[in-house]
């Protein structure tokens, strides 16, 4: 059996047709589908209990609040059955045509499959931050993390099982994916556009996400604050050193006024290196923090499992109910 796990937050818009597309795209295989409602204050909720009436492959895990994507993901892997589970958005930017593909990898000996995208439909601020995130972790990781690719992809059972054994708060999971090891394929495929809604991560949630990506994967942030020292006391040294010889042989390098200009840049930089490197230490204990306190990554309210004897609805009947619930919502 597989599993897809997929986070909801606030898509009303795209709950029902999403699952329509999955009924469309796995009629060869068994599944279910874990739908974590992640703090919807939309009718994303009420939607997904519809869906779950009408089709007994589908489980909803009601978070107490929002707790974020990551959580979300982790509640599902935790929750799923199935002898591979998939994880993926449901926005349609991971599309469901492309899980076929990532099933045959799986069958063919692969424990791990990472859909990697060939493109991406972002524009903007969003489209320019994206590449260098990328380049960005890939220069200080401190082992391969897969560029280019987020959380859509596949994990046996075996792989599943190892990443709920890890149990850090800041999580980004193509690292800890990475991180696991085990046999892995690659299925490449273009990221498409959001089918309707706007995206729910802010740049700044994703500034956010990046700076866990790295802290949680690299100490070169640190090796590099540690060069900064030693090159801002290399400087203050030589212009010491300068300045000594100077006044030893009776003569002035610079003019009373470039002196003291100099002397404030000097102090500018070595403040600028420490305050860089108080940051960079802040980041790090801030996570040590988070994981001394050892708070549950996600509170469920309600875990929400149909009936196995219901029958199995398909697609036009699920659209039928999704129009019935947007009409009472609106009412």
């Amino acid at each position: 059996m597989i599993s897809i796990v997929v986070p909801i937050y606030n898509e009303e818009e795209n709950v029902v047709a999403f699952h329509a597309a999955l009924q469309a795209a796995l009629v060869k295989e068994t599944w279910e589908a874990v739908y974590v409602n992640d703090g919807s204050r939309d009718s994303s909720l009420s939607l997904l209990l519809a869906v779950q009436q009408a089709d007994p492959r589908v489980t909803v895990v009601e978070f107490s609040r929002n707790f974020g994507h990551q959580p979300a993901l982790t509640a599902g892997l935790q929750v799923a059955k199935g002898d591979a589970v998939i994880l993926m958005d449901g926005d349609f930017q991971d599309p469901p045509e492309v899980l076929p593909k990532l099933i045959d990898a799986w069958k063919k000996g692969s424990k791990v499959v990472i859909a990697e995208r060939t493109g991406r439909s972002e524009s903007g601020l969003r489209g320019k931050l994206f590449p260098l995130f990328y380049k960005a972790l890939g220069f200080l990781s401190d082992f391969p993390v897969p560029l280019n690719a987020g959380i859509f992809g596949l994990l046996d059972r075996q792989a599943v099982d190892s990443m709920n054994r890890l149990q850090e708060s800041n999580r980004y999971i193509p690292g800890l994916r990475a991180w696991i090891g085990f046999p892995t394929s690659v299925v490449r495929y273009q990221r498409a556009p959001r089918v309707a809604g706007e995206p729910k991560q802010t740049v700044l949630k994703l500034f956010r996400y990046g700076l866990d990506a790295i802290f949680s994967f690299s100490y070169k942030p640190l090796r590099i604050a540690l060069v900064l020292g030693c090159l801002a006391f290399a400087l203050a040294l030589g212009l010491g050193l300068g300045f000594a010889i100077s006044m030893l042989f009776g003569r002035k390098l610079l003019p009373s006024a470039t002196g003291y200009i100099a002397m404030l840049l000097s102090i500018l930089l070595v403040g600028a290196v420490q305050l860089i490197c108080i940051g960079l230490l802040g980041e790090y204990i801030g996570r040590i923090y988070d994981e001394v306190r050892r708070r549950p990554l996600y509170l469920v309210h309600k875990v929400h499992e149909a009936e196995a004897s219901l029958p199995k609805v398909k697609v036009p009947a699920l659209v039928g109910i999704a129009a019935t619930i947007n009409k009472r919502t609106i009412a």
